[in-house]
């Protein structure tokens, strides 16, 4: 149950940091702030602690969050809004998600 919680968090934190981007494009700010801090953020953050709650750890929790997003916000930014996604920044996303692996890694062998 746990991971499912940090893949909701994966999913609402990405929706929240899309709706920013949204909010400096759209003429609906007030709506995509709301979406971004209420509908994003908040129930991201309860993902995360109910993660947690569960008693995986902060440290691979934390690290597949913010490896996820930093992967998917790039992939959607590139889908929604055209921004660029070239090789280099493709290597920078591999060489997050090798990071977080290798702490997955490292906390089993711990």
């Amino acid at each position: 149950m746990g991971w499912l919680f940090v893949i909701m968090a994966i999913g609402f934190e990405v929706a929240g940091t899309l709706s920013l981007r949204m909010a400096t494009t759209d003429t609906a700010r007030r709506t995509w702030w709301t979406v971004a801090v209420v509908g994003g953020y908040l129930v991201a953050f309860v993902g995360l602690t109910l993660a947690l709650d569960t008693g995986l750890a902060l440290g691979v929790v934390y690290g597949i969050w913010a490896a996820a997003g930093v992967a998917l916000t790039a992939v959607f930014s590139r889908i929604l809004f055209h921004e660029p996604l070239n090789a280099i920044m493709g290597v920078g996303i591999a060489a997050i998600i090798a990071g977080v692996l290798l702490i997955e890694l490292g906390s089993a062998a711990a």
